[in-house]
């Protein structure tokens, strides 16, 4: 039996010290499409996700498109609870992502998604944050969500 590779390539990023790549092995998933991403864990208790935005994660007003926004929000659900060290990396589910947009996102400025933990339950992970810019001082928009945690391998 071999050992199948992790399906994030993650360690500490030599042009952002401080940060840890977040990036999925597999080229082909969504995931890829939002570029560079970063994780860290803050002091306070709550972990940051970081992308990078250009054109192409754009709408027609040359702003942030919410559709990138939520897709942003809802990997950061995943890389948040893996940093707080309650989820590897596999088949758990996003139940649900409520999203509250406060401003428009600007593209070629880094977009940061700050969470944090709520509740775990034994099946569930209940989250929130914000989508920042400006170093903070940009609020995109708030959210909320609940990750469902796979299910026991069954015998």
């Amino acid at each position: 039996m071999t050992d199948d590779p992790p399906a994030f390539i993650s360690g500490p990023d030599p042009d952002h010290p401080g940060w840890d790549n977040w990036e999925l092995r597999d080229k082909s998933r969504y995931n890829a499409f939002l570029g560079k991403m970063l994780v860290r864990a803050e002091a306070d208790g709550k972990a940051r996700t970081r992308m990078f935005p250009g054109l192409e994660h754009s709408n027609l007003s040359n702003a942030l498109h919410g559709g990138t926004a939520m897709g942003f929000l809802d990997i950061s659900l995943f890389a948040a609870a893996r940093v707080f060290g309650l989820l590897d990396p596999g088949p758990a589910v996003t139940l649900d992502l409520s999203v509250q947009f406060i401003s428009g996102g600007k593209i070629d400025q880094p977009l940061d998604c700050e969470v944090e933990l709520l509740k775990e339950t034994g099946r569930l992970l209940f989250l929130r944050g914000r989508l920042l810019q400006d170093d903070d001082a940009h609020i995109v928009c708030a959210f909320s969500g609940t990750i469902r945690k796979p299910s026991p391998p069954r015998r």
